[in-house]
């Protein structure tokens, strides 16, 4: 019979053969310090360097380090999730491979669950991000504030912990595309956070960009606003208002000869068009959620699995 584990980590993988190791233990290092009963899940996600031979050497040499291999890249949503469903602790922890979640909060983290705590979120202050980033990120949290069912915490990436009772709520749901920081904040337990400045990757090259990003973004998006659904029809009432104005105004400039309306018409349009696409584009990702739904597919399809 399986004894009792106290604290699970689970840290998704994808090309981090030279942070995989050190992560590995550094996570170990805390956990030991801490004197807790523990398991670290190392989920590749189809890694196309060393990260999957590293791992298995790290769980050859130590039974507490296991390791799920999956059989394609399933995004940066899906084997987290998994990783994190998978785990046997009566708390979990979730953070990234690449040092930009520090180990050493892992400390602080299990000291608020021992106190009564159900989710422990880190969020991060500052760090190497660019002024652009955080100008999207800033506008992408008003936007998710403006027309989310309930508020995110800005600069929560999902590092924290997590008790039992939460993860086996969220299991439940069976999310296809679980938007895992949001479902934190919907499952309506009480949420505690710990303040902390990212610190630049370890080693290897980042895995996100501008597309990666969004795309997590709008997965998000759709799986957790339904007041979006309604914008278009608020916004077709003021451009029906709008094109009143705009028809009075285009028979003034017939009148008197100016010829700036029909650029301003125009430029109406086109915002008009962005608007319309950008509401279509989030019902075709709800309906495409709802699909998922219904084909009730698992979050990932495994390769292998060591030590479990």
């Amino acid at each position: 019979m399986n004894a009792p584990i106290d604290i699970s980590v689970a840290i998704p993988c994808f090309n981090e053969a030279e942070n995989v190791a050190a992560i590995v233990a550094a996570v170990k290092s805390e956990l030991v310090k801490a004197a807790i009963s523990h398991e670290i899940i190392l989920i590749d996600n189809a890694s196309t360097d060393a990260t999957a031979s590293i791992a298995k050497g790290l769980c050859a040499a130590d039974p507490s380090v296991r390791l799920i291999v999956n059989n394609r890249n399933y995004g940066q949503m899906r084997s987290p999730a998994h990783a994190v469903y998978e785990s046997r602790g009566a708390a979990v922890i979730s953070l990234s491979a690449d040092f930009q979640d520090p180990p050493a909060l892992i400390a602080d983290f299990i000291a608020r669950w021992r106190e009564g705590a159900k989710i422990v979120l880190g969020v991060y202050e500052s760090g190497e991000t660019s002024p652009l980033m955080r100008t999207i990120r800033g506008l992408g949290y008003a936007f998710f504030q403006q027309f989310g069912d309930y508020p995110v915490i800005p600069g929560a990436t999902g590092f924290g912990l997590y008790d039992r009772e939460v993860v086996d709520t969220l299991k439940l749901w069976r999310e296809p595309e679980p938007f895992f920081r949001g479902m934190l904040v919907e499952s309506g337990f009480p949420v505690e956070t710990v303040p902390f400045v990212r610190a630049p990757r370890a080693a290897g090259v980042t895995k996100n960009n501008f597309f990666t990003l969004f795309d997590v973004a709008l997965s998000g998006l759709a799986a957790s606003s339904k007041a979006l659904l309604r914008a278009p029809f608020y916004l077709a009432a003021a451009m029906a208002l709008l094109t009143g104005v705009f028809v009075l105004g285009l028979l003034w400039s017939l009148i008197v000869a100016a010829p700036s309306w029909p650029w301003l018409l125009a430029l109406l349009a086109a915002f008009n068009f962005t608007w319309v696409f950008l509401c279509l584009g989030v019902m075709g990702e709800q309906i495409r959620l709802i699909s998922e739904r219904s084909r009730n597919t698992p979050l990932v399809i495994e390769r292998e699995r060591v030590n479990f």
